[in-house]
């Protein structure tokens, strides 16, 4: 903050607890004695006029303890420009100060199951109850509380795995995250006609009803010139179950919804958002 713009900061400050202050000392002006009632102000409406009486007594000891509170704490914490308080505290500081506690009532945990290997947990109540929530706060938002995923999100029970489901490669996974959303490739595979020819060799890797003339294209189009409109695909799935889609490719598994008709007419906007089980 500069220097202008501290100044600026506690100008208004002080000017409003003056204020408060000053108003509260203004509206005090008015006394009664017991049993009495205050002057009419000349406002009367519908019979009931309206009196000068003072504050009560409860509201304005109320009013007191604010003010004495505001001027405290200004001159214990930051709240007067670049003055830092006289007890020097930060939020920074406070942050520093509950990450070190955490550190040290948790780091010795962690430390004991980090040191274990991750089958030899399994039986283990404590860290399977511990990880547990872990999961339930940072992971069920798009995996499920069940961890069966959703549309668009992939299911964690099955034995699906386009990454591997060895402990190692979970770690992995989780630690650094992984990207397997396919970008549009309908224009790449040459349009309409390519689109439907690519989606009847999808749902021929997986067993499923498909086009077997449509297929045939596909596998004579391995070779130049329409190899090359199906290079990005080629690099993504593979063509026989060996690349980075092609386990959901040739697995029962899908991402988001198959298409429900197999003569190809409603696959060019569905096609191009297919995605595997990205686990």
């Amino acid at each position: 903050m500069t220097h202008s713009w501290s100044v600026y900061v506690i100008v208004i400050v002080v000017l409003n607890v003056v204020g408060c202050a000053w108003l509260l000392y203004a509206n005090r002006k008015a006394k009664v004695k017991p049993g009495e009632s205050g002057e009419p102000v000349g406002h009367e409406f519908d019979g009931i006029g309206e009196l000068n009486n003072p504050l009560p007594a409860w509201w304005t000891w109320l009013f007191v303890v604010t003010i004495i509170f505001a001027v405290i704490y200004l001159a214990l914490y930051p709240g007067l420009g670049r003055f830092a308080g006289g007890l020097g505290w930060t939020s920074g500081g406070q942050w520093d100060d509950q990450i070190a506690d955490a550190k040290a009532q948790y780091g010795p945990i962690y430390a004991r199951y980090f040191e274990r290997s991750i089958p030899d947990l399994l039986d283990e109540p404590a860290a399977i109850e511990m990880v547990g929530r872990l999961f339930a706060i940072n992971c069920s938002t798009c995996h499920g509380s069940d961890a069966r995923g959703g549309d668009g999100y992939p299911n964690l029970t099955d034995d699906d795995w386009l990454y591997g489901g060895a402990p190692e490669t979970i770690v992995q996974t989780i630690t650094h995250g992984r990207n397997g959303m396919m970008p549009p490739m309908g224009a790449a595979v040459g349009g309409e006609p390519g689109i439907k020819q690519v989606a009847q060799y999808v749902l021929s890797l997986s067993g499923r009803p498909h086009d077997e003339k449509l297929v045939r294209l596909i596998e004579r189009s391995r070779s130049p010139p329409r190899i090359k409109d199906m290079i990005s695909l080629r690099k993504c799935s593979g063509w026989t179950n060996s690349g980075l889609f092609s386990k959901c490719s040739s697995s029962r598994s899908w991402y988001f919804d198959i298409a429900k008709k197999n003569d190809g007419s409603s696959t060019q906007s569905t096609f191009c958002s297919w995605v595997g089980q990205v686990k």
